[in-house]
């Protein structure tokens, strides 16, 4: 177990701090998603169902309040009052034509002359300003707007709530002879809010001034009669009626264990509050399950990388150590597995007593023969090169890539001498060799010389001194003339 720790330790830390990651990442995911679909609702999504229903209300108000207007203005109407409401079955006839051609639960006209209430089955009765279900008729006569929307009893249709559009009807002078509209029925709006609540899964309902339902949903209505009565919106039942604005409120209440957003606007056509209610917990379900399933998932994920990265480990370990001492372009030793071999050497040495030489190899300008031929080329030389040192080197001789185009050979057991000799020997076979046969170049001879310092290793010397000597050596060579081998005393 300790060794499965000393070997794989930082893999085994890596993929707990990745796991880790992964929780840490997805509940913050989670609670940014939490707080940002809390605020779509509240923001967004609430109002936008909101102003799609009052939209609705104000599209089924607006025909009949042009039809309602087209009534009060038509000449015969008008003219039929003015001229003493003679043959009341042309009046009649005119109001049941409007509510036909129109779809309307209710067309009517009250004359100011003879306060006699006209619709399209007859004289329903004459109004009274003593009489409480008249009293709409008085309220505008006197008003200044040209009309009112009002949601009442109709009496001609069994009491049934409806909204009347009540027009005034001025004369030609614009005496106030009388008032004339529509109504139509809330069947329409409670169709409307059906709808919306089955395709967005919210409530959606109506509320008076007093907090009394007026208007709902088939659910809504079975299950509450007053904003005061029912149980979490009561908190706020207060902040939703004192807004007499049309703009909209973002509420919010707990009901048990649910959150649910509720987003009031006040409609100044009706007099009611238009509420729409989404419970917040049902959205962050879905999103609530995605976020453990990313963690389960990025977990197994985790341990899967786990698993391969140690399968790789141990398959790839060796190769990996000799890739770390080797050149890749020469297959040479590299300059740090050099650094290792040269100290082993070095003590292999002081303890036999044997001599021991470097030699420093560069090839003589080899940014040329880059920049003429390619790099392509500069490769294909420096790996023969590499070939050609193998061959004539003996064999208990290293050599490796020291860097760019220069070599360092390592000599053991050889004198001054003999390392000049044998640096001789490989300067003039690279000099006689004929590179272009290893290349790609189509004609002509292509030679490389290589220039040369040797030094050998003194007792108790540094490794930098005696490559520094061999470099000195190297420098002397290049500087009379390249292709030539110097040594160091």
């Amino acid at each position: 177990m300790r060794k499965i720790l000393k070997q794989y330790g930082l893999l085994i830390w890596l993929s707990l701090v990745l796991i880790a990651g992964f929780v840490f990442t997805n509940l913050a995911g989670f609670m940014v998603s939490r707080d940002a679909i809390h605020q779509s609702l509240s923001e967004q999504t609430l109002p936008i169902t909101s102003d799609n229903v009052y939209s609705e209300i104000q599209k089924d108000i607006l025909r009949p309040v042009f039809v309602s207007s087209q009534m009060a203005h038509d000449t015969f109407l008008r003219d039929w009052i003015i001229n003493g409401e003679q043959e009341p079955e042309q009046i009649v006839r005119y109001l049941k034509e409007i509510k036909t051609k129109n779809n309307a639960i209710s067309s009517f006209m009250v004359s100011n002359l003879t306060h006699q209430y006209y619709h399209a089955s007859g004289v329903l009765k004459s109004v009274s300003p003593t009489e409480a279900r008249d009293q709409w008729f008085y309220r505008v006569a006197a008003m200044k707007p040209a009309y009112e929307t009002n949601v009442d009893v109709d009496m001609a249709n069994r009491d049934s709530m409806t909204i009347f559009i009540n027009y005034k009807i001025l004369d030609y002078s614009g005496k106030f002879i009388g008032a004339t509209g529509i109504g139509m029925t809330l069947d329409t709006m409670k169709r409307l809010i059906d709808s919306y609540q089955t395709r967005f899964h919210r409530n959606i309902y109506f509320v008076d001034q007093k907090g009394t339902i007026v208007l709902a949903g088939s659910n809504i209505k079975k299950s509450r009669s007053s904003l005061q009565s029912t149980p979490g919106i009561s908190d706020i039942a207060t902040q939703i009626l004192a807004n007499k604005k049309s703009d909209s409120l973002h509420l919010e209440y707990k009901l048990d264990n649910d959150h649910i957003l509720v987003n009031s606007r006040f409609i100044p056509e009706l007099g009611w509050h238009l509420l729409v209610e989404q419970e917040l917990n049902g959205d962050l379900k879905p999103l609530q399950d995605i976020a453990f399933i990313n963690i389960a998932i990025s977990a197994a994920i985790t341990l899967i990388v786990l698993i391969l990265l140690v399968l790789s480990v141990k398959r790839y370990q060796a190769r990996i150590e000799k890739s770390a001492a080797t050149d890749q372009l020469t297959s040479l030793l590299n300059r740090q597995a050099f650094d290792f071999v040269f100290q082993q050497a070095l003590l292999d040495s002081e303890r036999s007593r044997q001599p021991l030489c470097v030699a420093l190899v560069d090839i003589d300008f080899f940014k040329k023969v880059n920049d003429k031929h390619g790099h392509l080329v500069g490769d294909h030389v420096l790996k023969e090169i590499a070939l050609i040192a193998k061959r004539s080197l003996r064999e208990s001789d290293i050599i490796c890539r020291w860097g760019g185009e220069e070599f360092l050979i390592l000599l053991k057991n050889c004198t001054l001498e003999k390392a000049t000799s044998i640096s001789e020997n490989l300067r003039s076979t690279i000099a006689a060799n004929d590179f272009s046969r290893t290349t790609d170049l189509a004609k002509g001879r292509l030679s490389i010389t290589v220039s040369m310092g040797v030094a050998q290793y003194k007792d108790n010397e540094s490794e930098d001194s005696v490559f520094e000597r061999a470099d000195v050596a190297l420098y002397q060579a290049k500087e009379n003339g390249r292709n030539s081998v110097y040594f160091s005393e």
